[in-house]
């Protein structure tokens, strides 16, 4: 029997989470933005990647700083794209990462001088976390959760995604080590910059990695027709051309 309490935290609870949806909409963002890769896509998880499938977790302790996890996440939310190491974009709505909210990312390839065009649904945001979903094409098929907590006295900031690739290309960048040593710097990097924020510095971000499944789904390996490197690499020099008449 649910009372009237359990109840009110229930409708609290899914009021946190995005309504279900087909495919993506992108709102009104910055004509600076390289907006491909996201409209009318679907949006994935570790059940449509291609790839090994991972558990990543970056975290790091904001010892000393006073904040609270809900401060901690407020500042995040409020500031997510502030603290992205430089050369990559996020282009969301107005105001602080919101469920439902579309946002379009321009993000630095591993291959110097390019971009990769792609985006995120936010599916979930209360007041110590929020998780993106990504749609077709991104890098990785899978989720990331944003979260703030207090362990041993000390708030920690964290970040762990649940991934596989999306197609076999970015699954031989990952055997590699290219496509994972790029994410790993860049929420490392992302975590120092936040912890900066709240006057941390010099504190080193630790990882933990998981190979949760060491397979491949062969039956994902048509992904590679969204692969969003490569249609961005094919774009770029068309939307450049827009911008530089105008259009």
């Amino acid at each position: 029997m649910t009372d009237a309490f359990t109840d009110g935290e229930t409708r609290a609870r899914e009021g946190d989470w995005a309504a279900p949806v087909d495919k993506l909409s992108v709102g009104a963002i910055s004509p600076n933005a390289i907006n491909l890769n996201v409209q009318g896509k679907r949006v994935t998880s570790p059940l449509q990647g291609f790839g090994q499938l991972w558990q990543k977790t970056y975290t790091i302790p904001l010892a000393g700083s006073g904040v609270t996890p809900q401060e901690v996440i407020k500042v995040w939310k409020e500031h997510f794209a502030e603290f992205w190491p430089q050369g990559n974009r996020f282009y969301g709505g107005q105001g602080p990462i919101r469920a439902g909210e579309v946002a379009v990312l321009n993000l630095a390839s591993p291959v110097p001088g390019a971009s990769i065009s792609t985006g995120i649904l936010v599916i979930y945001s209360d007041d110590v976390s929020f998780s993106f979903l990504t749609p077709q094409g991104h890098m990785f098929a899978g989720m990331n959760t944003f979260s703030s907590v207090v362990e041993d006295g000390v708030t920690v900031a964290q970040n762990q995604v649940l991934v596989r690739a999306s197609d076999p290309v970015f699954e031989i960048g990952c055997r590699l080590g290219v496509v994972h040593k790029n994410e790993d710097a860049f929420w490392k990097g992302t975590l120092t910059n936040l912890a900066a924020r709240f006057g941390v510095q010099g504190q080193p971000v630790e990882q933990k990695n998981v190979l949760v499944d060491k397979k491949v789904q062969w039956s994902e390996a048509g992904n590679v027709w969204q692969n969003a490197a490569i249609r961005t690499t094919l774009y770029t020099p068309i939307h450049w051309a827009k911008r530089a008449v105008g259009k």
